[in-house]
Formats: structure tokens, C-alpha cells, sequence
């Protein structure tokens, strides 16, 4: 249920943002940075639902923590002539990569584990026939 909570707020986060006024250029790192600390944050709620410890306030806190913290290095790296912002973007990438890896490893374990559980009711019903 929660999971379907978080999707549809993915959708009508992106439908919201495709149909708002463009962000300057000026902007447009903090923009960047914020969907990716944003999406790293969705991610590992999805990985949380799955793994049966979702937390909400650990969610909406470390969605606008994470988002907010992202920005304050990128503006931190502006000011500083230094590009901050690219260590985070490879940390919130790399957990990404990680919460994907794990949510597609536990769906790829359902659906085998399904297909035994068809494969071996269906074993048994045809030796219940012969």
C-alpha cells in the first residue's frame, strides 16, 4: 500500500514539474541535484517497503534532509569554485544503483520461487492422476 502511495507522488511529482514554468539556468544544478538526492530517497522507501521496515518520518525527513543538504553543497561548491556537488551526486547514484539492485533481486526471487511452487502443485496433481 505504501509502496502505491510513493509511485503515484513519483507521477504527480513528475507530471507537476513537466507542466510548471522552467527553472532558470542559473538553478538548474540545484534543480539537478535535489531530483537525485529526491529519487535516491524514493528508492530506498521502496527497498524499505520490500524489506518490511518503511518508516514514514524516516522517509518524509530524509527526503527533505537529503534534498536540502544536496543543495546547501552544491551552493557551498558555487561559492567556493569547487565542484561539491559531484561527490554527492556519485554517493546518491551509487545507493541508487544499490536499492535497484536489491528491489530487482527480491522480485527475481518471487517470481522464481512462484514458478516452484506452480511447477511442483502442478507435479503433484499429475502424480494424483496416474
Amino acid at each position: 500500500m505504501v509502496g502505491i502511495a510513493i509511485l503515484i507522488g513519483c507521477i504527480l511529482g513528475a507530471i507537476l514539474g513537466m507542466n510548471s514554468p522552467l527553472i532558470p539556468y542559473t538553478y538548474s544544478s540545484y534543480l539537478a541535484i535535489s531530483i537525485v538526492a529526491a529519487l535516491d530517497t524514493v528508492f530506498g522507501g521502496i527497498k524499505s517497503v520490500l524489506q518490511k521496515n518503511f518508516d514514514i518520518k524516516i522517509f518524509v525527513s530524509g527526503f527533505f534532509i537529503n534534498a536540502i543538504t544536496a543543495m546547501a553543497l552544491t551552493y557551498l561548491g558555487t561559492k567556493l569554485n569547487v565542484d561539491i556537488y559531484l561527490a554527492a551526486i556519485i554517493v546518491f547514484v551509487g545507493r541508487i544503483f544499490t536499492d535497484m539492485a536489491i528491489i530487482r533481486r527480491y522480485y527475481i526471487d518471487k517470481w522464481s520461487r512462484k514458478r516452484i511452487v506452480a511447477k511442483s502443485t502442478a507435479t503433484v496433481e499429475k502424480q494424483k492422476k496416474e
